[in-house]
């Protein structure tokens, strides 16, 4: 036993690598080493004999594991002392530069917007993007034969040969969620309904998937006077100027009265300049919500009155930033992106401020 311990130790103690410590563990403790081998050979011995050299083995495997183990910590405490002399860092260097992604121009705008009306007390309301037939259309009183409902403006979800319900569509405004909002909440209302919209049109100015923000107040003496004070609050905020606003006479099926909104501006070489000059651009539509509408909703026209505004967000991004194109906003174009896009801690003052 003296023997055996004083070889297996020895070896241990010279072991200049793990891998020389393996082998000395598999000489001695393996399946075919010398100890187990040892340990095997006792049940040929007398009883006495067997309790006495057992003992003795047990001891001399447990000691020689804990040298193994022992060397083992030694041998890594001293290569990564090797290392750590071997390898260093300049803390002090600049970091190596990684390019940095920006923020869309819709996701800006979508985030001013939604500031400059929630400084005015409107919550934010969302609803599903695939509608019904009846709150994209019949409850905002748009009738069976407008252009609207026409397949060649709106995108008709497929329904099989035999299922005789009416299709369900891709909603080409936000409107719907005005009325799934007074259906939820009733009156009084302020809300404002950011989110994507679908049309079946492509051009400079028209994509089939474009973004819009409506907005509804509904309350016992709202005018359209509330409806004026609002939009111009809105612009001046988000143009970063005084801006005024003119009123036309219109018509749109879920209004009455209804009109287009235009916003003051000047035309100098090629640029639309917001809150200056003798020119007038239209920017979104409105009016004082049709009494069928507030029906629809749930609510009763004798109580509660509102008014109604719907704008395209890429359209007034477009006027904001100076960006020519629709198209742009969705061809994933690296390029355009960099140019137009938004660092991400490029936050404008109330979310509108001052224009780039």
């Amino acid at each position: 036993m003296d023997d055996l311990r004083k070889n297996y130790l020895d070896r241990i103690a010279v072991a200049a690598s793990e891998a020389a410590l393996e082998e000395v563990r598999i000489a001695a403790l393996g399946k075919k080493g010398e100890i187990s081998l040892k340990m095997r050979e006792l049940g040929a011995m007398e009883p006495a004999a067997r309790a006495a050299a057992g003992a003795a083995l047990n001891v001399l495997r447990d000691e020689i594991d804990s040298a193994l183990r022992a060397r083992k910590a030694a041998l890594g405490d001293a290569a990564l002392d090797e290392r750590l002399a071997a390898e260093w860092l300049d803390v002090t260097l600049p970091g190596r530069p990684r390019r940095q992604g920006t923020i869309h121009p819709i996701s800006q705008v979508w985030e001013e917007v939604t500031a400059i009306f929630a400084d005015m007390g409107f919550a934010v309301a969302e609803g599903p993007e695939v509608e019904s037939d009846w709150y994209n259309f019949d409850a905002l009183n748009i009738p069976g034969h407008h252009p609207a409902r026409a397949e060649m403006d709106t995108f008709y979800m497929h329904r099989a040969p035999d299922d005789n319900r009416p299709p369900a569509v891709l909603r080409t405004h936000t409107s719907p969620v005005q009325i799934r909002s007074m259906e939820a909440q009733g009156a009084p209302l302020r809300i404002i309904c950011p989110g994507r919209v679908y049309r079946a049109d492509y051009d400079q100015t028209h994509t089939p998937n474009f973004h819009q923000v409506e907005g509804l107040a509904l309350d016992r003496d709202l005018t359209m006077a509330n409806l004026k004070w609002v939009l111009e609050e809105f612009f001046s905020a988000y143009f970063g100027t005084r801006v005024r606003t003119r009123f036309r006479a219109s018509h749109f099926p879920f209004t009455e009265p209804s009109a287009e909104v235009d916003i003051q501006c000047s035309f100098e070489g090629g640029t639309v300049h917001v809150g200056e000059g003798d020119g007038w651009l239209e920017v979104l539509g409105s009016g004082m919500v049709h009494p069928k509408v507030l029906k629809a909703g749930g609510i009763d026209p004798a109580k509660a009155q509102g008014f109604a505004f719907g704008m395209g967000i890429d359209r007034i991004a477009m006027l904001k930033y100076g960006i020519p194109d629709l198209r742009s906003f969705f061809e994933s174009d690296l390029r355009w992106l960099r140019h137009y896009g938004f660092a991400a801690l490029d936050v404008p003052t109330l979310h509108g401020g001052v224009a780039r």
